[in-house]
């Protein structure tokens, strides 16, 4: 079975969002799912997707400060006429990725005991921030 929808995000602030309940909840055909697969797409190229700490809040901020310190919004980049922090942002989502692949069991995403699915939303302003969910199992 293929199952396939579009996930939107409300506007988040610049920074790494725990969305896992925000994703997971909008999976109408998951609880369908034996064994498969969940893939997400981010389709943008100023955010990105990842996984990591799902209980410890500081860890959301110390992984923004040190990406704020690593591509900072103020170097020269040619790419500058949609603001300073538009290069910088598809660096980052570049260095992290946009997409993740899941297993699914029982209708239960198999995440890790302390992961949970981050977005890493790199604009100042981002707006709302769309997800293809592509389901596959049995």
């Amino acid at each position: 079975m293929w199952y396939q929808q579009t996930l939107v995000l409300g506007e988040k602030p610049r920074g790494f969002h725990l969305i896992t309940d925000e994703v997971l909840g909008q999976i109408r055909d998951l609880s369908r799912i034996r064994t498969g697969l969940l893939h997400l797409l981010l389709q943008h190229t100023s955010a990105s997707l990842t996984l990591n700490e799902n209980c410890d809040p500081t860890v959301r901020h110390d992984m923004e400060q040190h990406f704020l310190r690593a591509v900072p919004d103020n170097a020269h980049y040619e790419h500058d006429y949609e603001g300073a922090d538009d290069m910088p942002s598809h660096i980052k989502s570049s260095m992290l990725g946009v997409s993740l692949l899941l297993p699914v069991h029982s209708g239960r995403v198999q995440l890790g005991t302390w992961q949970g699915i981050w977005l890493g939303e790199h604009r100042i302003h981002g707006g709302s921030r769309k997800i293809i969910a592509t389901l596959q199992g049995e």
